[in-house]
């Protein structure tokens, strides 16, 4: 079994974020690239101390930047949407 923080990497923060939080109880996080969401699941709930409902994930490619006349791109990336029981709540993100 992999160590939690390796599995989820950070914590999303975005206005779309925010309104699925309150609205849903979901919460979005950058995880590993081969996590699947079994291991996220344990990892979130090891984590936070939260019960987890499911847990939805999908790939983000990153784009392609130019600097100058130089094209280059950044990382691919895994982003997890974790759905929680209705009477859990992830203490972190309600400081923000």
């Amino acid at each position: 079994m992999k160590e939690p923080r390796t599995i989820v990497r950070r914590a999303l923060i975005t206005e779309k974020g925010t309104t699925l939080r309150e609205l849903r109880n979901q919460y979005h996080f950058e995880v590993a690239r081969d996590a699947n969401k079994i291991e996220i699941k344990h990892a979130v709930e090891a984590i936070f101390s939260v019960k987890v409902e499911h847990v939805r994930t999908m790939q983000m490619r990153g784009k392609v930047k130019r600097q100058g006349r130089y094209l280059g791109k950044r990382s691919d990336w895994k982003k997890a949407v974790v759905t929680l029981q209705p009477d859990q709540k992830i203490e972190l993100f309600e400081q923000i």
